[in-house]
């Protein structure tokens, strides 16, 4: 079985070291971030996928979170991941009444960092039990799972760009088909394909976006009207008689979304 994926939110920087020392000389657990704030931990939460996440209570000397982190979990619920994490909340507060909230709102484990047997090795000991106890999905489980949503959008995508001519012997289709693949997974988000796209392939903007615009034009000059209007269904710039990049690709991420 490969490590445990471990998330740490703590600011107090020894504590940081230490976990970090232990993790060291540890084979079951990896460490994929540290930080001092609720906030970027539900950022890395969103993007590194930990399989386990230590959450220190007190945060009053984040740089950049909020003093305490009782609404992480609710944060985290929020976030609609295909998992669940194992929660194991560290803190100096030792409050029945904290603790029932913390484990009402879904914490795994409390550990109080005054007890005389708490030390990292502890908490990263008690990781591996409860890993071993729920019968949650493993990161490598929530990998597959998205490679192969990727790979059903991407034939989804590909099937209607060849149906209105966009073929893959056209440079352009590469860049349509990343970037409405890239909108689908970002849906909701205020995201710039084209931008995107530059970074990934290292070529300018202009090059993205005529790319694109000169496979829309073979489309529109050699495949059949009555195809074009069949599955074409979008929005046409008056001026060109053809959809604009920004157009088609938005277009073919609303459309195939709803097929999803």
């Amino acid at each position: 079985m490969k490590p445990m994926k471990i998330l740490i939110i703590e600011d107090d920087i020894n504590e940081c070291n230490n976990f970090i020392k232990t993790i060291k000389n540890r084979e079951d657990i990896e460490l994929v971030k540290v930080t001092d704030s609720d906030i970027k931990g539900l950022n890395y939460v969103n993007t590194l996928h930990p399989e386990g996440i230590v959450l220190d209570i007190e945060l009053n000397n984040s740089s950049s979170g909020n003093t305490n982190s009782l609404g992480f979990m609710d944060n985290l619920k929020k976030l609609n991941l295909n998992y669940h994490p194992v929660v194991i909340v560290t803190t100096h507060i030792y409050s029945k009444r904290t603790y029932d909230i913390l484990h009402a709102s879904g914490v795994d484990l409390i550990l109080y960092k005054k007890h005389p047997k708490y030390s990292c090795e502890q908490v990263l000991n008690n990781f591996i039990s409860l890993r071993e106890m729920t019968p949650k999905k493993t990161v490598e489980t929530l990998e597959e799972e998205l490679k192969d949503e990727e790979s059903k959008i991407s034939d989804y995508i590909n099937n209607e760009l060849e149906l209105i001519g966009i073929s893959s012997k056209l440079k352009g289709r590469r860049y349509a088909h990343d970037a409405i693949l890239y909108l689908i997974q970002n849906d909701g988000k205020d995201v710039n394909p084209t931008k995107y796209l530059t970074k990934i392939y290292n070529k300018p903007e202009t090059t993205i976006t005529n790319g694109i615009q000169n496979a829309i034009i073979h489309a529109w000059k050699y495949t059949a009207l009555e195809d074009l209007l069949e599955h074409y269904k979008g929005v046409i710039n008056a001026d060109r008689g053809m959809p604009t990049v920004m157009e088609l690709i938005y277009y073919y991420a609303r459309k195939i979304k709803s097929m999803l």
